[in-house]
Parts: C-alpha cells; structure tokens; sequence
C-alpha cells in the first residue's frame, strides 16, 4: 500500500521559479536552509525570511540581497505576523508561496511533574509549545490563504494580489507517530496534519496546494539533549551510531522545494523523512482504510460524507 522511499538531490528537485517565498521560522535550522536554496540565483525567487530573532541570519548571500527581506516577528503574536505578511506583499507585489515551519521543541514536563504556585496550589502548565507549533500556525494559514486565495474572478475575498500558490507546513514524524516524553508537541504536529487534512479540499477550490512535511530527528538548533560542549554535527553522529535515523536540513529544505515545484499535484500530500530519504505517507493511509477503520465503520463513514454537516462558503 505504502509509496516507495526515494531521495531527492539538487539536480532531481524541481523547485519554483520566479515566485514569492514567505517563510516563517526563517532564520536558522530548516527555515534558514530553505531560504538558502530557494533563493538561488538560478531560480530567481524573492524569499521573506519571518523570525524572532532581532536581526537577520549572518549569510552574506542574502544580506546582500534585492531578492531577500528579514522581518523580526512573533508568530504567537497576531498583530506582528499580519503586519509582517502586509509588509512583505507590499515590498515585493505578491505572495505565491508560504512555509508555515516555526517551532519549538516539548518545552520541560507538563504532565507528570508537579510544579506548585507561592499558593501551594498546582500551577498552571507552561503551553509555549502548543501556542507556537499549532495556535500560531493557524494564524500564519489564515495570513497565508488570506493573500495566496485566487481573486481573479473577482468574487473571492482576499488581498486583491492573489493568484493561487503553493502552503507547505513543516508537522514531524511525532505528527504521525506520536513521541513519548513530548506530549504537547506530538498533540500540536498531529494538529498540524489535521489541518492539512480538513483544508486540502477547498484549498483546491481556492488555487492553493496545501501539503506537510514530517521530519524525523533533524540536525537543527531545536535538538534537545545535547551534552555541555558538544556541537549538533557530534550529537548527530552519536545517535546515528546508535542506529537513529538522522536528518540533514538541507534534505529537508529539498523536500519543501519540490513540494512548492509540485504546483496543485502536491495538494494533500504528507511527506515523511528519516535518515534523508522520503516517502509520501497520506496516500497509503488513505488507501487502507478499511484495514485499520473496519469495512463497516468505512461504509457508515462513507455514507454520510455528503451531508452537509460543516458547509463552507468560499
């Protein structure tokens, strides 16, 4: 049932050309790989870098730039990611693509640890994960439909620059195969699953290809668990040596190239990467359904798709 595994290289990629990249997340890790990439010169692509940082990755490449812009944001903030989103469609005349990637890693043990207030009552969880990895990027997809949704019949509501266009959102293996020990990242991953999964079908209505990606272990700043000195490359050839499968952010940063190249083909897709080969994961799944729903629950399912429970307006 599952599609085979492949790897992508730069010369098998087919990434967009002469398009307007937003990525949030941008400054580091994935983010930052994929806005190296993209904006080569070859493809002649305008990339909106979109981070907390203060100032801009140190790349002399983009610094240098007419093609690059860097605008400090924070995604949990709705007013700093709409201005920024505003900025960038000013500055460079539209959107066509958005990388929904900022994230966190589980912050700390909200569940089983105890923590108590000066009160002595239990304290309140700290839920910085879940507000960046899936509230903020319900934000950044709302930005995002907001300017890519096709106006050119003139009845769409939207930014009056849209034309369709490519979301690609970063989820995790942990969105498909939950991790234990980070519960409130893999609840917020397979949220963001979720999301492209309730979304695809309009998205199509709309001229938008809506697709995740689900990374396993990447070498990024994001890695936990780090010993004191030890760099990410050291951290990453100690767990390979111990059999854990391990990711390079440029494999990813392919991955979301040849997603956005896809146009509307990538629509739906949910791709899965582990040790830098990829496989197409919602296809499969779709395709078993009545493996792992029972040919009676499919049927009842089935039955009722068309009723019109949720009816939306575009």
């Amino acid at each position: 049932m599952a599609s085979p595994a492949y790897s992508l290289t730069e010369r098998t990629v087919t990434p967009p050309r002469n398009s307007t990249i937003l990525i949030t997340g941008g400054a580091s890790g994935i983010g930052l790989a994929t806005a190296l990439y993209l904006h080569a010169p070859e493809f002649k692509n305008n990339v909106i870098s979109l981070d907390r940082a203060e100032n801009p990755p140190n790349v002399a490449e983009l610094r240098k730039s007419a093609r690059f812009i860097y605008l400090q944001c924070d995604v949990t903030d709705w007013v700093s990611q709409r201005t920024a989103f505003a900025k960038a469609a000013t500055f460079f005349g539209r959107i066509d693509c958005v990388f929904v990637n900022a994230g966190v890693a589980e912050i700390g043990e909200q569940i089983w640890t105890d923590v108590y207030d000066d009160n002595g009552e239990l304290q309140e969880p700290d839920r910085r994960t879940i507000d960046i990895d899936i509230r903020a990027v319900g934000d950044t997809l709302k930005l995002a439909m907001y300017h890519l949704r096709n106006d050119s019949d003139g009845k769409r509501k939207g930014s009056g620059r849209g034309q369709g266009g490519s979301i690609v959102m970063t989820a995790s293996l942990a969105g498909y195969l939950a991790s234990a020990g980070a519960p409130l990242y893999s609840a917020a991953k397979h949220g963001v699953v979720g999301y492209m999964r309730a979304l695809k079908g309009d998205c199509a209505k709309a001229g938008i290809a809506i697709s995740v990606i689900a990374p396993g272990i990447t070498l990024t700043p994001i890695i936990l668990g780090r010993k004191t000195g030890q760099s990410i490359e050291e951290w990453g050839k100690d767990m390979s040596d111990r059999g854990v499968p391990i990711n390079n952010a440029e494999t990813i940063a392919l991955t979301v190239a040849n997603l956005m190249g896809q146009g509307a083909k990538a629509n739906g897709s949910g791709v899965l990467i582990q040790g830098n080969r990829i496989q197409e994961m919602e296809g499969g799944i779709a395709k078993s359904r009545e493996q792992w729903m029972g040919k009676e629950m499919l049927e009842m399912f089935r039955s009722g798709r068309s009723a019109p429970l949720f009816p939306n307006k575009l």
